[in-house]
């Protein structure tokens, strides 16, 4: 039973290397090769979208997938000893001032042309 102290983020982190650990494939796990491989399932995460409408996607496969780049985003962000919660609180604070919603409500432009 997870600790009720623990964030989450920080227990599926701990779990992840855990299970990276046991098989010695920290050696594996530079950032840049973290990167790569985040990207690798990014592309892999689209492909369960190519010739389809969203709604036509597997969302079997896009689990599978988006939980492989959740992976691999939570070992970087471990690598660098990022705070998880803290980074994300952040950006979603810096992304309010660049998008006001009186100026970006409905619109996909970006902060620059608003």
């Amino acid at each position: 039973m997870p600790d009720p102290e623990m964030n989450d983020i920080k227990e599926i982190t701990e779990i992840l290397i855990k299970f990276r650990d046991e098989r010695e494939w920290a050696q594996f796990h530079t950032a840049k090769d973290l990167a790569l491989a985040l990207n690798i399932e990014a592309g892999e995460l689209l492909e369960a979208f190519l010739w389809k409408s969203s709604d036509q996607a597997n969302p079997d496969k896009v689990k599978e997938e988006l939980a492989d780049v959740l992976a691999y985003a939570l070992l970087l962000a471990e690598m660098y000893d990022f705070d998880v919660r803290r980074i994300m609180l952040e950006k979603i604070e810096r992304n309010a001032r660049n998008y006001p919603v009186a100026k970006s409500r409905g619109t996909a432009k970006k902060y620059t042309e608003l």
